[in-house]
């Protein structure tokens, strides 16, 4: 069977081949009655159009290329549905790849510019590094980094304010009531957890309580590590009464380590032998525990989808100076404070 092409379509509607490429386009000024006949035809003939072969006749691309590389990452997960989301309403498809380290990133972006991409999302996951990737750092595709740290380049980057959400679980305890107030959780190299206490400290010091660096332990990222952490830190200082949990294994394993000590979750700061938690993550295994956790979201449907208006301003701008977008998470108040 010959294959229905764009000429077929023109003869069907009694319309010019240009006409049929304009409709197609949703270009140019044509009455509703054509694109009406257009459309006709081709739902009768089963014309396909390949979009594909039509950007690189046009030296144009609705395809943008998109990089992680932790699907187990919930924020990342969450960012990346909500940005191919607005870009696929946007009338974008988006290309998703996985690079493990900078080689094989190298080649993901060879591949990109020769599939026709339009322009790269990264996907920031590491907390220890500030600084891009050197094969993105010469990347001539339009770019736009997604980070939940700060990143020391000149590109459009979306991240969340980590200094934000720390203050404003503080604030939130010490307004309860709570005067000895603990951090669990955090690697001594993670920009993350040193962002986020320097919230932690902003809010104590903006309510003339000290600082005490023993109630700021480092703790590797595994919930037995946070449960060992919790346990020796509730035993020295019984007067705790809260713990801002940097990360999920650090909520788990604090509940561990409550428990050792003889201790229960609650928001009561009046019954000495509860301790109330508030955690970063709006994560499902967070939302599934009992009693529900309090925390601070991460704005990360919100970070997906700045990052794909960003783009979508970036290729009808190309001249568009770099932006730099800092989201705000918000608390919410549950049963553990």
């Amino acid at each position: 069977m010959k294959k229905v092409g764009i000429i077929d379509v023109a003869k069907a509607a009694g319309v010019s081949v240009s006409t049929v490429s304009l409709v197609l386009r949703q270009k140019g000024k044509i009455s509703q009655a054509t694109i009406e006949k257009v459309q006709a035809a081709i739902a009768s003939l089963g014309y396909v159009h390949n979009v594909a072969a039509a950007n690189l006749r046009a030296s144009t691309s609705n395809l943008i290329g998109l990089i992680l590389r932790d699907f187990g990452d919930t924020f990342a997960m969450k960012v990346t549905a909500s940005l191919i989301q607005e870009l696929e309403t946007q009338g974008f498809m988006v290309f998703l790849a996985q690079p493990q380290d900078d080689e094989h990133l190298a080649r993901t972006l060879v591949s990109f510019s020769r599939q026709g991409v339009a322009g790269v999302i990264w996907l920031c996951a590491d907390h220890r590094c500030d600084t891009l990737p050197e094969p993105l750092k010469t990347c001539p595709l339009p770019l736009v980094a997604v980070s939940q740290t700060p990143l020391q380049s000149n590109i459009d980057v979306v991240m969340r304010d980590n200094r934000q959400a720390a203050s404003l679980a503080t604030r939130y305890l010490i307004e309860r009531g709570h005067r000895n107030i603990a951090w669990i959780g955090g690697e001594a190299n993670s920009l993350l957890r040193h962002q986020r206490l320097l919230g932690y400290r902003a809010a104590l010091a903006q309510y003339g309580l000290p600082l005490r660096e023993e109630f700021t332990p480092v703790c590797a990222e595994d919930t037995f590590a946070a449960s060992v952490v919790t346990r020796q830190l509730l035993e020295k200082n019984n007067t705790i009464t809260a713990l801002l949990c940097h990360s999920p294994h650090a909520i788990i394993g604090s509940l561990s380590g409550i428990q050792q000590v003889g201790r229960t979750v609650g928001k009561d700061v009046f019954l000495t032998q509860q301790v109330s938690l508030i955690g970063f993550e709006d994560m499902l295994q967070i939302n599934l525990t009992s009693p529900s956790f309090t925390y601070v979201s991460s704005a990360s449907e919100e970070a997906g989808r700045q990052a794909a208006m960003l783009m979508i301003r970036k290729l009808k701008e190309p001249t568009l100076p770099p932006q730099y977008i800092t989201l705000s998470g918000q608390l919410v108040p549950r049963d553990s404070a």
